[in-house]
């Protein structure tokens, strides 16, 4: 079942990546395909780093639907229509055993310490903070009870899409799983 499973994710991944990214390697991007190392395929996600004028640059594309999402750590990588995102796809779609495949964890398999951290690399802040609002618990509440701005909790929030990270994203995560297992609706008393 996993394995079809992983090809379903593999095709549709395909599929998306060709619809939107079909048109021809700009000459930028083309010094930085396959220069990606760290690569990695989570369901229908793909990863890497590549090395840019300005630093070592986290790209990322998801397909969703027939479309994709991507982003980048770059400066103008914010909006993913940057020639590195142009890079990763030509990458994968030329190299697509390159890219590792990565079970994401789920909060149930964290049985361990050492299972916390590969947890919550591969959790958004964004999916914990939609659970704690299917949970009654505003993102604004959240912040409040740990003593952060608003603003800047939904600062970090944004900013983990991008490919750019804030200290505190793993402490906010554990806070929001500390809050969710605490008074989660299976938890309240």
């Amino acid at each position: 079942m996993a394995s079809r499973m992983n090809q379903k994710d593999m095709a549709a991944l395909t599929e998306a990546i060709q619809a939107d990214w079909n048109y021809p390697v700009s000459a930028k991007a083309k010094r930085y395909v396959s220069q990606f190392f760290n690569r990695t395929r989570t369901g229908k996600t793909i990863a890497g780093n590549v090395i840019g004028n300005h630093g070592t640059y986290t790209v990322s594309i998801e397909a969703k639907g027939k479309t994709t999402s991507s982003a980048c750590s770059c400066y103008i990588g914010a909006s993913g229509s940057c020639h590195h995102c142009q890079a990763l796809a030509a990458t994968f779609l030329k190299e697509p055993e390159s890219f590792t495949a990565v079970q994401r964890r789920t909060r149930k398999g964290v049985k361990t310490l050492d299972d916390v951290g590969p947890y919550l690399k591969g959790v958004k802040l964004e999916a914990l903070l939609q659970e704690l609002k299917a949970e009654g618990i505003s993102q604004k509440q959240l912040a409040e009870s740990m003593g952060m701005n608003p603003r800047h909790l939904a600062a970090i929030k944004a900013s983990e899409l991008r490919h750019r990270y804030f200290n505190e994203l793993g402490a906010t995560k554990m806070a929001c799983l500390w809050v969710l297992e605490r008074f989660g609706a299976g938890n309240r008393k």
